[in-house]
């Protein structure tokens, strides 16, 4: 499991609502483009299913996300699919700081099997996909501290 925290000067109340709406984190994400909720759903439910794009360079690829928890305003975690084959399972926790701010911890797990190890950087062009993961959870971070201190 891979992790990355950020202190923002915002309430979880303010927070939660901005990363739990996937169609937003193209806003933040260096690899993700957001995408549309499907299947009926409008919002981060448990079992809300959503259609994400994404894109490194010029390659371009799309996955499925399946919330798996939908706790507001203390965490968001979906199951990203490809192909009906697991990717990864993705977590953002809210903790109060106690400032009024809030601690962000982003987290992924890769779930990754034979096939996908194969075909995820074939299509991606990523090999190290631990070391890209980090690198874009922070540079996600980042940017969801500036939007939301702005």
């Amino acid at each position: 499991m891979i992790e990355e925290s950020i202190d923002i000067e915002a309430p979880p109340e303010r927070l939660y609502p901005m990363v739990s709406d996937l169609s937003r984190m193209g806003e933040w994400s260096p690899e993700n483009r957001g995408g549309k909720w499907v299947g009926g759903a409008t919002g981060a439910a448990e079992g809300a299913k959503f259609k994400s794009r994404n894109r490194r360079g010029w390659r371009r690829w799309s996955t499925v996300a399946q919330i798996v928890t939908a706790n507001p305003p203390k965490e968001v975690a979906w199951e990203s699919r490809s192909f009906g084959l697991k990717i990864a399972l993705w977590r953002y926790q809210f903790e109060p700081s106690g400032t009024g701010g809030t601690t962000v911890t982003e987290s992924t797990e890769d779930v990754r099997g034979s096939i996908m190890n194969v075909l995820g950087p074939l299509a991606t062009g990523v090999r190290d996909r631990a070391g890209e993961n980090k690198k874009n959870m922070r540079a996600t971070l980042e940017q969801l501290k500036k939007a939301a201190e702005a």
